[in-house]
């Protein structure tokens, strides 16, 4: 078993760059989530994209003192610079619920529907125009995209469209340099952007599906509770439809959509996902190969004609019987 997987391994990495592209023609993205800047190196490495999926609240967790305005440029900058070709997508502050700055404990009876990700930006001003600064600053070094975590309602967009307003303005007085061509996306992970796409594809230049989030707030689970964990399950139809509604408001649209959850990088639903219309994955970089493999080997058409006569199913989709 251990050769096996050492003689599969290898010729993995002999496909590296290669471009992912299905048999009957169509150019899917494959890029990287990562958490801390120096994990660029092993996206560069997987033939990845680009970035899909920068958190970069692992540059504040496990810390006395908040990283600083250059600090953060720093980081920003080295992902950057590691592909000044390629997309890379930085998303703002996503703190709250189980992601806590040290001393900062929530005292919530629900945190993952309390104040966290833009919420927290937008009642901490001054601490978002930081990263922001840090943020626009970076973008002269590549093809920078914000991603705002959590979004459920117009105006907190209209908020943070304000926000970096502001940012530039601070960065002008100040003399600093930063990019013209910065790209605004936003997290599908709550139903009701999900199911009032529309407004929010006409203001924003993409999309990324948080899968995690999206089956939790969906099925009223908490992921992390394990006496409720058995009925967390991507293949409900309600996620399904929810997912495909998305992808299929953005072809109309013309703006790109991607998934970064968990389910982009589980190679048993890498078919799925196809069938249902995805062309942009992001997923931990080691993962990459296993999915630019069924990419390959997979006819779009074909499954998207046997996923759309699935989802009007009552049950969990059983992907054995659809054979993919």
């Amino acid at each position: 078993k251990q050769e096996a997987f050492i003689q599969e391994r290898a010729e993995l990495i002999l496909s590296k760059d290669e471009p992912a592209i299905t048999l009957d023609g169509k150019r899917v993205r494959l890029e990287a989530n990562i958490e801390l800047p120096h994990e660029v190196s092993q996206a560069v490495e997987m033939g990845a994209d680009g970035i899909g999926l920068f958190r970069s609240e692992f540059l504040f967790m496990g810390r006395q003192i908040l990283p600083t305005e250059e600090e953060q440029f720093e980081a920003y900058a080295h992902v950057l610079r590691a592909m000044p070709d390629k997309p890379v997508t930085i998303r703002t502050l996503d703190l709250g619920s189980d992601k806590t700055l040290d001393g900062e404990a929530t005292v919530a009876v629900n945190p993952a529907l309390g104040l966290r990700a833009v919420r927290y930006c937008l009642s901490r001003p001054d601490l978002f125009a930081t990263q922001l600064r840090a943020l626009l600053r970076a973008s002269v070094y590549g093809k920078l995209r914000i991603l705002i975590p959590m979004l459920s309602h117009m105006h907190e967009l209209l908020a943070v469209r304000e926000a970096i307003e502001s940012a530039k303005k601070e960065l002008d007085l100040a003399g600093r340099a930063y990019s013209d061509n910065i790209e605004l996306g936003a997290m599908v992970e709550i139903p009701a952007i999900a199911i009032a796409i529309e407004p929010f594809l006409n203001a924003l230049d993409f999309v990324s599906i948080g899968t995690n989030d999206l089956i939790q707030y969906t099925l009223a689970i908490d992921r992390v509770d394990n006496e409720v964990s058995d009925l967390y399950d991507p293949l409900h139809p309600a996620v399904l439809r929810l997912i495909s509604q998305t992808i299929q408001a953005g072809e109309r649209a013309g703006i790109s959509v991607a998934i970064c959850g968990e389910m982009a990088g589980d190679a048993r639903f890498t078919k799925l996902l196809l069938g249902l219309g995805l062309n942009e994955f992001s997923m931990h970089p080691q993962q990459l190969l296993d999915v630019k493999k069924l990419v390959r080997t997979s006819h779009t058409n074909a499954l998207r004609t046997k996923i759309a006569t699935a989802l009007n199913r009552a049950e969990s989709i059983d992907l054995n019987s659809l054979g993919i």
